[in-house]
């Protein structure tokens, strides 16, 4: 069956009714509430029936125009608020030139101008119900394509990543085939490693897969095109990453000059004037928290001190960006001498990959407990930010003993300036495997915004508040 990228039917419905919707509340608008301008007239209702239905359907063709219901799988939210209020204006102004030349008797200007707004407010907030809704049926396996990635390089490792930080696209991943032994027999994080390519007929049948998604190196062109032949004949979806010889994705530009496609290249790293912001966001947020969060600050200092021996901050090395080293600082959770118990617990460690982590670690004192499972314990970060050792956002920064055991692609993580939170604390945190962190990690320096960083802070007040996946 072929993957279905289109909207569901019920997003249409709902947008033709809240289209009609606007133009009524903007009829209340214009001869109930009378507001802007006060009217001595009065018309019914049926008079704006005719511009009711013409609206919605320049808004429909706008949206047709724009593939807003073709391409819908994915798309953003302020992507979404774009195109609507890009729809509004164009049919509005259409109206409005319609009304000019023919000159209707009964019709008010201002009317058809808020209706215009009142769409883009109305179409603005169903498209984040809708998106809530869709989440959550996807969240049940309802509305997602089955799919296998072919490939487990670099291109492999970018979609999966994708597919990890971006849950709303609707995919769900059986696994990889790979001829490479190496790659082929090992799993990324959740990503199964289902064996070498000639499995993927089997595979196709017995885990019902909808698309695959093929990540091979041009180089291969004869394997790819095999593979999308195999895919026809078994009426599943095949699409292909293009490598551009195993260029990141990020480093790609792509326009076209009247039809023709135009391929450049651009820098994945931040700009100057990105990082000048973002480290002005930085110094601003830790003087805010170190400022207004002293008193609290405070009362945490003393509840460590009463409750347990030793320092009340702990300082450990850690491996910030480019392989910097830096002393990282917390609150103790754990009490004296604790880093001296590691090997004895060695074999309780629940964490896959280099890391480690007890769900239930002995060592805690009374009111570390309570610090870890509220995040708390990292408050002292603040300090690490205003020196510009670490960002507010960022990716997790780990230990030296840990990065001693990356692989080669785990490294690429480190190319960023490490973070208080990141878009894996917010993601699930301890339910990740240490291969999805480092994917959500690369993900984050890949696709870094202000709006994305915004996000993340915004998502990590209730994942520390109900403490969700720390330990």
């Amino acid at each position: 069956m072929k993957a279905n990228r289109g909207a569901p039917w019920w997003i249409i419905i709902s947008d033709i009714l809240l289209i009609n919707a606007s133009m009524y509340l903007a009829y209340l608008v214009r001869y109930g509430l009378q507001w802007f301008r006060d009217i001595s007239y009065w018309h019914s209702f049926s008079t704006y029936i005719p511009f009711s239905l013409l609206f919605t359907a320049l808004m429909l063709l706008a949206f047709q125009m724009d593939h807003v219901y073709q391409n819908w799988r994915g798309r953003r939210w302020l992507d979404q608020i774009y195109r609507i209020i890009n729809a509004a204006a164009k049919s509005v102004v259409v109206i409005m030139a319609i009304t000019f030349v023919f000159r209707p008797l009964q019709y008010s200007r201002l009317l058809l101008i808020e209706a215009g707004i009142i769409a883009m407010a109305l179409l603005a907030l169903a498209r984040l119900a809708q998106n809530g809704i869709e989440g959550q049926l996807r969240a049940h396996g309802i509305g997602v394509s089955h799919v296998i990635i072919v490939g487990a390089g670099e291109m492999g490792r970018t979609v999966m990543r994708t597919i990890v930080a971006r849950p709303e696209l609707g995919y769900q991943v059986a696994g990889f085939v790979d001829d490479n032994p190496e790659k082929g027999q090992t799993d990324i994080g959740r990503f199964k490693a289902l064996g070498s390519l000639r499995n993927l007929p089997q595979l196709i049948e017995d885990e019902s897969v909808d698309e695959v998604i093929i990540t091979l190196p041009w180089m291969y062109h004869r394997k790819i095109m095999g593979i999308v032949r195999e895919c026809e004949r078994r009426q599943v979806s095949a699409r292909i990453v293009p490598d551009l010889f195993q260029m990141s994705l990020s480093q790609v530009d792509v326009d076209d000059l009247g039809g023709v496609p135009l391929i450049g290249v651009r820098e994945v790293s931040l700009g100057r004037g990105a990082l000048l912001i973002k480290r002005g966001m930085d110094v601003i947020g830790a003087l805010v928290g170190l400022v207004l969060g002293a008193p609290f600050l405070g009362l945490i200092a003393l509840a460590i001190r009463l409750d347990s021996p030793g320092p009340i901050v702990f300082s450990q090395a850690r491996v910030g960006a480019k392989g910097k080293r830096f002393e990282i600082y917390k609150f103790r959770s754990m009490r004296e001498g604790a880093e001296a118990e590691l090997a004895e617990l060695h074999d309780l460690n629940e964490a896959d990959g280099p890391l480690f982590k007890i769900h239930n670690d002995p060592r805690l004192t009374r009111v570390g407990r309570l610090l870890r499972h509220t995040s708390l314990d990292e408050l002292p970060q603040l300090w690490n930010v205003l020196r510009g050792e670490m960002s507010l956002v960022g990716p997790r920064p780990p230990i030296p003993t840990e990065v001693s055991n990356y692989k080669r692609w785990h490294k690429k993580r480190l190319d960023g300036r490490p973070g208080m939170t990141g878009l894996w604390q917010v993601s699930g945190r301890s339910h990740l495997s240490f291969d999805e962190t480092v994917l959500l990690d690369i993900y984050y320096i890949e696709n870094w915004s202000l709006w994305l960083d915004f996000k993340i802070l915004l998502r990590t007040i209730p994942t520390v508040l109900f403490g969700k996946g720390a330990y």
